[in-house]
């Protein structure tokens, strides 16, 4: 069952930095989501695709994949690159 390990990216609308150093450990879907014929939701029987487990770093979330026989990929999480702009740069 392959799962890729990331950290939690931050929110686009908020600048708040909290929980941004977890790192989750999420499963790949097992299966293909289909519609439902009574309603016409997306789902599917797999129960694995709900499950996020959290861990402080990047290693402590490997060591853990490797000792339940997890194959994990890590993904890096690309730098953060702030743009400082003043107000009065709109104006120029």
């Amino acid at each position: 069952m392959p799962a890729r390990i990331f950290q939690r990216p931050k929110n686009a609308m908020q600048s708040g930095q909290a929980l941004l150093g977890q790192w989750i450990l999420e499963f790949a879907p097992a299966e293909a989501r289909k519609p439902d014929p009574l309603m016409g939701w997306s789902g599917s029987g797999d129960t694995q695709a709900q499950v996020q487990l959290k861990f402080d770093s990047a290693d402590a979330a490997k060591a853990y994949a490797e000792k339940h026989g997890i194959s994990a990929t890590i993904h890096a999480t690309p730098p953060r690159r702030l743009k400082l702009q003043a107000y009065a740069d709109n104006f120029k």
